[in-house]
């Protein structure tokens, strides 16, 4: 079966002929490497019965180099849909901990959030406990957030336009909160988006979310709701996160890439960014960066 092996570097770690031709020469069959971004990204076709104890090799050969490597077959490798998770995915915060912050929660909500995003306590009794903490907080606080606090990933622009450009739909999911995720959605590119709601009280927030939460069912659900209404083959989508709840989407797509994300869900995903950004979802899916939008 003929596989594709992708290295991608990033603005600190460049990739160069030697370290590529290292990678190429560790696998049976290869082809001359393809650029699909000099210095950057880089495919490598080869054909192998199996690939585990090959893509095993090479992390090991390169565990000192500061480079994503993902191994996946070479065909079908263009997605029609993106469901995407927000927090620590397609921004750089977690939103419930920044607003955590306004009130001087920010070490105790954390810590709750991270142990939901490794999977070591239910996500949505976690949310509730998490939002109940944030009763009282104004909503200018949450525009003050959103304005001061919260930054996009790197790439995510790129990522959408360049997929919706080549006929793809992009949805962006979470767990957190309708409140950023229309706001998110707007500015990065995303054709819709699917959230949980927090519930107000005079302006203030009730310290209450409205029910059922969206969590990792819901987030399965939705992936194959899109797919199935646009007819998509499951080759054809594409799932990308960092936490726990995630995890279901991420299995459940033709390509699940784990971005930055906890141990739990890297080891899960056909994929793992480990040091890229966002655009390394395109080189996933082979695409040159003159095909970028």
């Amino acid at each position: 079966m003929k596989y594709t092996l992708t290295l991608i570097g990033n603005s600190t770690t460049r990739l160069t002929d030697e370290l590529v031709a290292g990678a190429g020469g560790t696998l049976p069959n290869s082809s001359a490497p393809d650029w699909l971004n000099q210095g950057i990204a880089c495919d490598v076709t080869f054909e192998a019965d199996e690939t585990k104890a090959t893509e095993a090799a090479l992390r090991t050969k390169f565990a000192n180099v500061k480079i994503d490597i993902a191994i996946q077959p070479s065909d079908n490798r263009r997605k029609l849909l993106l469901v995407a998770d927000m927090d620590s995915t397609i921004i750089e915060q977690e939103c419930i901990d920044e607003l955590a912050a306004e009130l001087g929660l920010k070490d105790k909500i954390s810590d709750i959030t991270a142990r939901a995003m490794r999977g070591e306590i239910a996500f949505e009794p976690a949310l509730r406990e998490r939002v109940g903490l944030l009763k009282g907080l104004p909503l200018a606080s949450l525009e003050s957030v959103y304005k001061n606090r919260i930054t996009e990933m790197p790439g995510g622009r790129t990522l959408t336009a360049t997929m919706r450009k080549h006929g793809a739909y992009c949805a962006l999911v979470s767990g957190g909160f309708t409140f950023f995720t229309e706001r998110v959605a707007t500015s990065v590119g995303f054709d819709t988006n699917r959230a949980n709601t927090l519930l107000f009280t005079d302006g203030k927030l009730s310290g209450e979310v409205r029910e059922p939460i969206l969590g990792k069912q819901a987030k399965i659900d939705t992936l194959v709701e899109l797919r199935d209404a646009r007819k998509l083959p499951h080759h054809a989508t594409l799932a990308v996160g960092d936490g726990a709840n995630d995890l279901g989407m991420i299995e459940e797509a033709g390509l699940g890439v784990a971005l930055h994300a906890k141990p739990i869900v890297a080891e899960a995903a056909d994929a793992r960014i480990d040091h890229g950004d966002l655009t390394s979802l395109l080189y996933l899916q082979g695409y040159k960066m003159s095909e970028f939008a």
